[in-house]
C-alpha cells in the first residue's frame, strides 16, 4: 500500500497537514475509556438463595419419593389382605353350596331325627283349604 493519501489523483500534490495550533493539540479526546459501575452489594445473598431453593425442591423431592413408596407398601399389604379375603369368602360360599344340596339336606335332617313324609299335602291360606290327604310321617318311614 502506499503511503498517499487515498483522494489522491495524478498531477495533484500530496496533501501535506496545515500547521495545527497548539490549543488543538491540548485538548482532550473526544473518546475515552468508560469503566462499568462497581456493584454496591455482593452476590452472596443471591447464591444462597438458589441453594436453599436447591435444598428445599430436593428436600421436597425425597419426602415426596419416600410416602409415595409407604403407599405403594400400604397399597401392597391391602392387596394381600383383599385377596386372603376373597379366598376366604369362597371357601365359606363353597361350605354353604355344599350344605345346601339336598343330599346334604337329607342327611342333616335324618341327624335330628326327622323322617320323610309319607304323602305330601299342601294348605290354600287364601282360604284355609287342605289340598291332598295328609298323614302322619311314622317313626318308621
Amino acid at each position: 500500500m502506499s503511503a498517499l493519501p487515498q483522494s489522491y489523483t495524478p498531477g495533484q500534490q500530496a496533501f501535506e497537514p496545515a500547521s495545527v495550533p497548539d490549543r488543538a493539540r491540548t485538548e482532550v479526546p473526544r473518546l475515552r475509556l468508560v469503566r462499568a459501575p462497581q456493584h454496591a452489594r455482593t452476590r452472596v445473598p443471591f447464591v444462597l438463595f438458589c441453594i436453599a431453593i436447591l435444598l428445599a425442591a430436593l428436600l421436597g423431592a425425597l419426602v415426596l419419593n419416600t410416602s409415595m413408596a409407604r403407599g405403594a407398601y400400604v397399597a401392597h399389604d391391602l392387596q394381600i389382605s383383599l385377596a386372603q379375603e376373597a379366598r376366604t369368602e369362597q371357601e365359606l360360599s363353597s361350605q354353604l353350596l355344599a350344605h345346601m344340596a339336598p343330599g346334604a339336606l337329607a342327611a342333616s335332617a335324618r341327624e335330628l331325627g326327622m323322617v320323610p313324609a309319607p304323602e305330601l299335602a299342601f294348605l290354600r291360606l287364601s282360604d284355609g283349604a287342605v289340598l291332598g290327604s295328609p298323614t302322619p310321617a311314622g317313626a318308621g318311614g
